[in-house]
């Protein structure tokens, strides 16, 4: 007896997200191994979208080929010129079962601090 009622996409049994039919005859639930007939799924579309952000929307990256500065830009103000935007990268300084030191760069000042995690 079915657990859930819900349509081809899900199964039945455990409500886990079905694969899209395959060359097989069955689709199988990687969960809990409930299987349909393929021919359940006749007449039905399988649509998927993938939409990009434009480069110019998404998060400043400083990637210039002689500069030092490389990696992500956040938002963070500098305590030396009070200006927005600074580089970070996170090394494991410390024993494993400590957090990360993250490393900011002003890309402004160049001005460096680092903060334990």
């Amino acid at each position: 007896m079915s657990s859930f009622t819900s349509d081809l996409n899900f199964c039945p049994e455990c409500g886990n997200i079905l694969p899209p039919p395959g060359l097989q005859d069955t689709v199988r639930c990687p969960r809990c191994s409930f299987s349909i007939p393929v021919a359940e799924f006749d007449g039905q579309q399988i649509r998927s979208t993938v939409v990009l952000n434009p480069a110019e929307k998404s998060a400043a990256v400083v990637e210039e080929e002689d500069s030092d500065l490389q990696g992500p830009v956040i938002d963070r103000r500098c305590v030396r010129c009070n200006k927005e935007g600074m580089v970070y990268h996170t090394r494991q300084m410390r024993s494993a079962d400590e957090g990360q030191t993250v490393f900011f760069t002003c890309v402004h000042c160049r001005f460096q601090e680092k903060e334990d995690s």
